[in-house]
């Protein structure tokens, strides 16, 4: 008895969505944090900013947890996300220092500082320096 494997097929077209999903989340993410910042009256404002602020520090640590499955890594850095944003908003409060402006401020300078070490070490790694 011969068994056979049901054969996915693989993508139809060959085209991996990824890299544009990522730029299209960037450039959503990047309105939201100009509309905060130029404190724009647009109806659009709220929604972009709360995408950016929950996107922007999930990507830094997305990219910290590069070993992980993706579920539990997408699962983790939006918990790790959600977190992050409530010691700043919790900061701000507890200091009388609340704005959105800040926060947006606050939580791009996280997201760099969480992100600046993952592209350090990737750049090592391409250079042959740590492996």
């Amino acid at each position: 008895m011969q068994t056979t494997r049901v054969r996915r097929p693989s993508r139809a077209s060959g085209r991996d969505f990824t890299p544009l999903l990522a730029g299209a989340a960037t450039a959503v993410g990047g309105w939201g944090a100009l509309l905060a910042l130029t404190g724009s009256g647009s109806p659009l404002r709220a929604p972009l900013t709360l995408f950016f602020l929950l996107a922007a520090p999930a990507t830094g640590i997305a990219a910290a947890l590069r070993g992980f499955d993706p579920f539990a890594r997408a699962l983790a850095s939006l918990a790790g996300s959600i977190v992050l944003n409530m010691l700043v908003a919790q900061g701000m409060l507890a200091t009388h220092r609340w704005s959105a402006r800040g926060g947006v401020m606050a939580m791009a300078v996280i997201s760099a500082l969480i992100l600046l070490p993952v592209l350090m070490r990737q750049r090592r790694a391409a250079k042959g320096q740590d492996l």
